[in-house]
């Protein structure tokens, strides 16, 4: 809320009565409203910019002649937990990339930990620079035939959260179709705000179904087709661009001028690594416009799309009024990020050290229960179908069993049953070894893969006595290891030293023969239920 003396030093900075706080000068700026490139000075007040145009003093001025303004960019749709970085170590690795607003869904920690998660999100969120839109997990755990370490989140646990949040991505599709009392008690309480979607190649009644439910995005189309139907329902398509699930590349020939207010650009899941080498929605863009998009679809997309999707008309523009939230760019087509300024401030390490103590992760440390594990735990399964991997893709294929599969095996690790299902998994070209992780979405149970089962109760029992993270065995020893021990899903370290963990654990994994790109991601996705075509559960292989 801005008070009274907030909009009269706008005013006067308007008015040229005063100077700006900081006038960024000389640059070009990218107005998203028209399509123009024009030169231009941008005076921030405060939190605000106060005026664009010619001329504007300031009591800071930054050069930026030769570059281009844009607005800061919205990640639609991400969880910060597939980071693997806590809230505020998330903050300091993609700000820098002109992220300036994100919509987050906390599910990840609220499956392991409930409604702790919620709250650990929105007490982060209310310190961070980066504008951070937590929503409230609906599907806790995604189907009820999950095992998780919190329960289930019913529509009483997530009601104090209704007046002023909305309801994260709705996976329990079949509960909806179903009319479930406890889905509809959800979907009515969140109503007025609007429901994220998770329709994967569904058809055209169930979309109908979902959209007349309430459901307004959808971030799982993998073709042009699909995405097509939901926005022909009047869904917005959310174009993601994760570690694993990299959809955006084939969704690009939507982003032209008709559509773009319909398409914004999302995340969902995207590790540090990835973040660190190839950049975060300034990736996303560049490719999209390298494979010939118009830029101003893009950039809108980025920015003024899910500004106005998600009803803030503070951002997305660069404008008298709007948030002083701002990407300076060498390159539009490249998106080339040389700074950033955020809530008016530039970004970097002075501004991250400015900001309130984070929470901090205690509640959500010694959170892997389960058992020593044996060999014998790890037997091959009975079944003769196979999960088949996709490299970039979250979608699987339900396959004979053969002599290229490892074994898979699912083990609940939050003290519950202890049961551990198993099943055959090919694609992940395993020669020997074995990959364990407790990032096992969304239920997050300890899901391993081998050609050896004793070098699978290895790596198991390296995460048993880590508190949890992704590890590597090979020939009985434990060949890499990445701790993450707040809630499993995460390390407490610095961004730059999990990033360089993360990349000496895929080297060790390469040495099993893997072809994969991101091994440990493919390996998390395995066990989610709500994804077709066929997944690892507690109960063996299901197809879905």
């Amino acid at each position: 809320m801005r008070t009274a003396s907030d909009l009269a030093a706008s005013i006067d900075v308007a008015l040229r009565r005063k100077p700006a706080n900081v006038v960024l000068r000389g640059g070009r700026v990218f107005d998203l409203a028209t399509g123009e490139l024009r030169l231009a000075d941008v005076a921030l007040c405060g939190e605000r910019i106060a005026a664009v145009g010619e001329g504007y003093e300031g009591v800071q001025a930054v050069d930026c002649a030769g570059k281009t303004l844009v607005p800061g960019f919205v990640d639609a749709h991400c969880h910060v937990e597939s980071s693997l970085l806590t809230p505020f170590e998330w903050e300091r690795a993609v700000l820098p990339h002109g992220i300036t607003s994100a919509v987050c869904d906390p599910h990840e920690l609220a499956n392991v930990a409930g409604t702790r998660a919620i709250d650990y999100f929105r007490a982060n969120a209310a310190r961070m620079l980066l504008r951070l839109q937590v929503q409230i997990p609906s599907c806790v755990p995604a189907l009820p035939s999950e095992e998780n370490g919190a329960g289930a989140l019913d529509a009483a646990a997530l009601a104090p959260y209704a007046a002023d949040s909305a309801l994260a991505e709705f996976m329990n599709v079949p509960g909806v179709l179903a009319k479930e009392p406890g889905v509809l008690a959800k979907l009515a309480a969140f109503s007025g705000r609007g429901v994220d979607g998770h329709a994967p190649l569904a058809d055209r009644d169930t979309l109908c179904a979902l959209a007349a439910a309430g459901v307004v995005n959808d971030h799982e189309s993998s073709s042009v087709a699909e995405a097509l139907d939901k926005v022909r329902l009047g869904m917005t398509v959310l174009l993601r661009a994760g570690s694993v699930a990299r959809d955006a590349n084939a969704l690009a020939p939507l982003l032209t001028l008709t559509l773009c207010d319909r398409l914004c650009l999302c995340t969902d899941d995207r590790d540090i690594l990835d973040i660190r080498d190839e950049g975060h929605l300034d990736a996303t863009i560049r490719a999209a416009i390298a494979q010939g998009c118009d830029p101003l679809a893009v950039y809108r997309a980025a920015s003024l799309s899910p500004a106005r999707h998600f009803g803030w008309r503070d951002r997305g523009l660069i404008a008298p009024g709007f948030l002083a939230d701002i990407a300076i760019l060498d390159d539009l087509a490249e998106c080339r990020v040389a700074a950033v300024f955020c809530r008016g401030r530039a970004v970097g390490e002075e501004a991250f050290a400015a900001r309130p103590p984070a929470p901090g992760p205690a509640p959500f440390l010694d959170s892997v229960r389960c058992k020593h594990l044996s060999a014998e735990n790890f037997a091959p399964p009975e079944n003769t179908r196979a999960i088949g991997v996709r490299e970039g893709s979250l979608l699987t294929d339900d396959l004979p069993a053969d002599g290229e599969c490892s074994v898979g095996a699912l083990v609940e690790r939050h003290g519950g049953s202890g049961r551990i299902g198993r099943a055959w998994v090919r694609g992940f070209g395993l020669r020997q070894g074995a990959l364990a992780s407790t990032v096992g979405h969304d239920s997050h149970n300890l899901c391993v893969l081998g050609a050896s089962p004793e070098d699978m109760a290895v790596a198991a029992n390296a995460l048993r006595e880590c508190g949890g993270g992704f590890a590597v065995a090979i020939g009985g020893k434990v060949a890499g290891l990445l701790p993450l021990a707040v809630g499993g899903l995460m390390s407490a370290e610095p961004c730059e030293a999990v990033a360089g963990k993360l990349e000496a654990l895929r080297a060790a994994a390469r040495a099993t023969g893997t072809p994969l790109a991101n091994p440990f991601l493919a390996l998390a996705f395995l066990p989610l239920p709500v994804i077709p075509a066929a997944r690892l559960t507690l109960e063996g292989f299901l197809r879905v």
